[in-house]
């Protein structure tokens, strides 16, 4: 089963903090979950003052600099990852680096039906 590892962290402290993890560290954890076939795919984000938010309503799109919304931690990045069943799948987001400073979301993937 797929599922999608969120990473959330406050942008200001995610690479300030005693125990911020360096990219190399991501890096090499990502580059060892690929290498067992664990990783499916997996990126950083840029900071959220980049991101672009697209609403749709009557039919009318809505494009807005910034985020969805105002929290105290922001998407940083996120780890598309095959697992046996959840318990393995909080098992890999134990070990993401960032966790040490911000929180992993899991979430399983919905196949869209067709």
């Amino acid at each position: 089963m797929k599922y999608l590892c969120l990473v959330y962290a406050n942008e200001n402290d995610l690479h300030s903090l005693p125990d911020s993890p360096h990219d190399s560290e991501c890096h090499a954890y990502a580059s060892q979950a690929a290498e067992r076939g664990t990783l499916i795919a997996g990126q950083a984000l840029q900071p959220v003052a980049t991101a672009t938010t697209v609403r749709v309503r009557d039919g009318q799109a809505t494009v807005t600099d910034g985020p969805f919304a105002e929290t105290k931690e922001q998407l940083a990045g996120f780890y598309m990852i095959e697992a046996r069943d959840l318990n393995e799948a909080i098992a890999f987001a134990e070990k993401i680096p960032p966790a040490r400073v911000g929180s992993i979301e899991v979430r399983p993937v919905r196949e869209l039906d067709v």
